[in-house]
């Protein structure tokens, strides 16, 4: 598939990124809820999304643009409030092993190649 810009791309791409802030938001709360199965629910969450950009739209720009909404997300709700403190606080080590786990994840799903795509061998096989 070729990476040109066309109307549904483009609105595939504000699609993931609307699903990457809603994911990275629900995210970031469940490991900031229940510490070790929340961080596992959260890193698979962010798999599914990033693997189904992938293949949504056969390159890594649907991982790019859901991981941009997550990370938006967790920008945006890392932010101070008006009253002074934080609505994620990051003071265990969950919240810095989601980020971590989220970019490797969101790396390998952008870097990973389609199956379907293998490389064509130099000589014919041998019969």
């Amino acid at each position: 598939m070729s990476g040109t810009l066309t109307p549904g791309r483009i609105a595939a791409c504000l699609g993931l990124l609307a699903a990457g802030a809603l994911t990275g938001a629900a995210g970031w709360l469940v490991v900031d809820l229940w510490f070790p199965a929340g961080l596992l629910l959260g890193l698979l969450a962010l798999f599914g999304l990033f693997l189904g950009g992938r293949i949504l739209l056969g390159t890594g720009l649907g991982v790019g643009g859901a991981a941009a909404g997550w990370f938006l997300a967790y920008v945006v709700l890392s932010l101070p409030r008006p009253e002074g403190d934080f609505l994620l606080g990051s003071s265990g080590i969950g919240m810095y092993a989601y980020l971590l786990g989220g970019t490797v994840l969101a790396v390998m799903c952008a870097t990973m190649r389609d199956p379907r795509h293998r490389p064509i061998p130099a000589a014919p096989p041998a019969k």
